[in-house]
């Protein structure tokens, strides 16, 4: 709930912050107060900066506790636009002392409470089994309601106000019932309506669902726990998640039969054979895939076992522990999942729950957050997300095998960004997903060797070749390259566009598009631009890519299409036609180049605004503008900076991302009659997210 409402805020306010009143712990750090300062919406703000006081300071003086809340406090605030406080952790809602001092401190702070009420029943409440690995009873309805009832007659009693109310880890099959019963209950405290913000007449209630990964620990939680080590296996791999628990102190075959599907498996040290069934197991496409096997009692296994679990290359985490085989049943199934910020899949999953079940706009009417006139990074990212969505195309990714690629695709199908197909074997893919945790399952995984496909595309390809002398055979080899293979999908409707390049290189990636995609009717030339997110606004600039030294007429041709890619991602077009002197100032081959293109764009696009040559500072600053062209319309306040040749483009692109630390989106490329998308080869999972949903919009405008 923290990181949603945390997420949902950074949409709208440019300056968030994070506050945490009372210290979970003196002796260990926060995780969710760390979780949260990690996110890339929240101003730069120290871990001590973000908490008030430690829980003791409250024990021995809650007033004095609470006036350095306050004072602390107010030193986030006045940096901030908004701030997000994390009540103090308890139980359950239903300790009344803990609430009704969360209840003061939001009184005194000025904030509006979103009451979060647990939707499961917690250790030691005497009703059922506690917790273990997550799986523990839901509350009822009218449970939720009793607590309703007496967490709202404690914030009316601190005189805090009541935002809303969300019951999480609620029973997936009561939903509206759960929601109608809390939200009756939250009307009827004292026989009036519950006070709430703007104006509303009761306070909004939604209720998300139990997700059984949310709540289960990682292997490197277990590892923790069971005060273990890594024997063997892959460290990347100790961030999957367990879902079960499976003792292997029996038979093998009987072992065998009791695997179960995301399970870490506790088997005795001194049982080697056992062991190497296992492994043999998980490596097997007939059997479960397991998170991990932990071996209990510190027994050192021989050399020659040691050497055959070395070759099998498995990946699987081993984990050694000294603890008897009941410790470490007890220890694991008793460590708690936690929504850490290492964890991509359990924030992907958190963010897609919240997005799903808590109506957001909604969340932003009631704080009465004003829209910002300015434009920052993570809101034009947010913007690429949400119209992505909103058209929900398919998006073919050929590099199966990058780790990159498989994390990116994760997080897009958690957040319903787009459809996606993987090229790759279908067993190696999906079995490297599960071992890095990620959950692609809804993706298409598509062998770029399938037979009916490449004779298909081979047929196809060696048609519109047959003038360069290709023959079906050449064809067939040919559309077997990941990035021949990705896209013929495109142009034949199997996809509506395509990322690739992490791995391979820009002509690798966009040669098969030019001999097969083609332009769109009217461009000349496949052109790139790169959407440059500084602090307040976000500019288009071309060509940093593709045609190292452009003609004026190939100019022209970049402005007009990056002037359309400018558009489509609401960036109103003024076209800076780049050059080292401004107006008739100079002279020189170069110069000309750009005057002739600057006449060019204007004859054929008369309704766009242009102005060119004209240098960098006059085109972006509006002081220098009204000196060197203080009658243009375009001077100091371009948005689509066209580059004059590749190596001007590129190195400026660069600079102003190192120097200005601005978020370079791209390359996107442009002119083709279907998209098709080349990434850096240092790309970052954020870079592939952001590359999938802006090809995603130009698929749909190309429809």
């Amino acid at each position: 709930m923290a990181l949603g409402t945390l997420d949902t805020l950074t949409h709208r306010a440019t300056r968030v912050g994070v506050f945490r009143p009372i210290a979970r712990s003196t002796a260990e750090r926060d995780y969710v107060l760390e979780l949260l300062i990690a996110h890339e919406g929240v101003v730069p703000i120290d871990y001590d900066e973000a908490i008030g006081v430690a829980y003791e300071e409250v024990h021995v003086d809650p007033d004095a506790a609470l006036a350095t809340i306050v004072r602390r406090f107010k030193a986030i605030e006045g940096r901030c636009d908004v701030v997000v406080i994390i009540g103090s952790d308890y139980t359950d809602v239903g300790s009344p002392t803990e609430l009704a001092y969360n209840a003061r401190i939001a009184a005194n702070l000025g904030a509006p409470v979103l009451l979060v009420l647990g939707g499961r029943v917690g250790e030691g409440q005497g009703r059922g089994r506690s917790e273990h690995l997550g799986d523990t009873e839901a509350r009822t309805a009218d449970e939720l309601a009793q607590l309703t009832e007496l967490a709202v007659e404690e914030l009316e009693r601190e005189h805090a106000s009541l935002l809303g109310i969300v019951v999480n880890r609620a029973d997936p099959e009561r939903l509206p019932e759960i929601v109608g019963a809390v939200r009756h209950a939250s009307r009827s405290g004292h026989g009036r309506p519950v006070a709430a913000t703007s104006g509303e007449a009761s306070a909004a209630v939604w209720a998300i669902p139990e997700d059984q990964f949310l709540v289960a620990p990682s292997m490197r939680s277990i590892m923790h726990a069971v005060d273990g080590e890594l024997y063997a296996g892959d460290a990347d791999l100790l961030d999957r998640e367990a879902l079960g628990v499976v003792i292997a102190a029996m038979s093998m075959e009987n072992v065998l039969s009791h695997l179960i599907e995301g399970s870490v498996v506790i088997v005795p040290g001194d049982r080697s054979e056992v062991l190497l069934g296992v492994l043999t197991a998980h490596a097997s496409a007939t059997f479960p895939s397991i998170s991990g096997i932990v071996l209990n009692g510190g027994f050192p296994l021989s050399p020659h076992i040691e050497r055959l679990v070395e070759g099998l290359k498995a990946g699987l985490p081993i984990i050694r522990t000294e603890l008897t085989s009941y410790e470490t049943a007890l220890a694991i199934t008793h460590t708690r999942g936690r929504l850490a910020a290492e964890s991509q899949r359990k924030r992907d999953t958190a963010l897609s729950l919240f997005e799903q079940h808590v109506d957001g706009q909604a969340l932003l009417d009631r704080l009465e957050i004003a829209r910002p006139e300015v434009v920052t990074p993570l809101m034009f990212e947010y913007g690429l997300l949400e119209r992505a969505r909103r058209e929900r195309k398919h998006i073919v990714l050929p590099e199966g095998y990058d780790d990159r690629i498989l994390r990116a695709a994760a997080t897009l199908l958690a957040r319903d960004v787009a459809d996606l197909t993987i090229l790759g074997e279908e067993i190696e893919v999906r079995s490297r997903a599960i071992g890095l945790g990620l959950d692609i399952s809804r993706a298409m995984v598509l062998s770029n060797h399938d037979f009916v496909y490449v004779t298909r595309f081979a047929e196809e390809y060696q048609k519109r070749r047959a003038h360069k002398g290709v023959t079906l055979e050449q064809a067939r080899e040919r559309v077997q390259d990941v990035s021949y293979f990705g896209t013929m999908m495109v142009e034949l409707g199997m996809a509506d566009g395509m990322v690739s390049g992490a791995a391979h290189t820009t002509a690798h990636t966009i040669r098969p598009s030019f001999e097969i995609i083609k332009t769109r009717p009217g461009v000349e030339v496949v052109s790139s631009v790169f959407l440059m997110a500084l602090a307040d606004r976000v500019l288009v600039y071309g060509d940093c890519a593709i045609v190292p030294d452009p003609t004026a007429e190939q100019l022209a041709d970049i402005a007009i299409s990056s002037a359309q890619t400018a558009a489509q991602f609401g960036i109103e077009p003024r076209i800076a036609m780049l050059s080292y002197s401004t107006g008739e100032s100079g002279s020189g081959a170069d110069v000309d180049k750009v005057r002739s293109a600057t006449e060019l764009v204007r004859e054929r696009a008369p309704q766009l605004a242009v102005e060119g040559p004209i240098q960098y500072d006059a085109a972006a600053d509006a002081a220098v503008a009204r000196t060197k062209l203080p009658d243009s319309d375009v001077a100091g306040r371009a948005t689509v900076f066209v580059f004059p040749d590749l190596n001007t483009g590129n190195n400026t692109y660069k600079a102003v991302q190192r120097s200005a630390g601005a978020v370079a989106i791209g390359p996107v490329l442009q002119g083709m009659r279907k998209p098709v998308n080349d990434l850096s080869r240092g790309a970052l999972v954020q870079d592939i997210v952001n590359t999938v949903a802006i090809t995603a919009i130009q698929a749909a405008d190309a429809s």
